[in-house]
């Protein structure tokens, strides 16, 4: 089996974090520990049957992993592989661009010390005029 895409892993992982309910859900998971969607509807003011949809969201993103538990109760825990892809995937976005914005700053200051350069020397051979002569 090839290795996960990984724009492709970062784009579900950031969609699926875009919403603040899952995010709340995810930190709770990762808070308290593996828990089921009653145990995570007692901590967080949203009904389990909401917490049981975002769940299934997270589980499709591979942010979490549901384990069967006792009486087929499902517990979920936190899988931090997906959000390691994720900051790989932005550590090398940040590289690029990184080194594009250094690439510009140093054309920027270039140019600012060759313009500063540029107009100290006319400045210097530039006539007197009636604002430099002392009355």
């Amino acid at each position: 089996m090839p290795p996960p895409d990984l724009e492709t892993v970062a784009e579900a992982v950031f969609a699926a974090l875009a919403e603040p309910t899952r995010r709340s859900i995810l930190g709770a998971l990762a808070t308290h520990g593996p828990s089921t969607a009653t145990d995570l509807a007692a901590l967080l003011p949203i009904s389990r049957q909401a917490i049981t949809k975002h769940l299934e969201l997270l589980a499709d993103a591979g942010l979490v992993l549901a384990e069967p538990g006792e009486r087929r109760r499902i517990r979920y825990r936190v899988n931090a592989a997906p959000m390691t892809i994720a900051q790989a995937y932005l550590a090398a976005l940040a590289r690029d661009w990184d080194s594009q914005l250094g690439r510009l700053q140093r054309t920027l200051d270039e140019r600012a010390t060759q313009s500063s350069s540029d107009t100290a020397r006319p400045m210097a051979d530039a006539p007197a005029t009636e604002r430099d002569v002392e009355p």
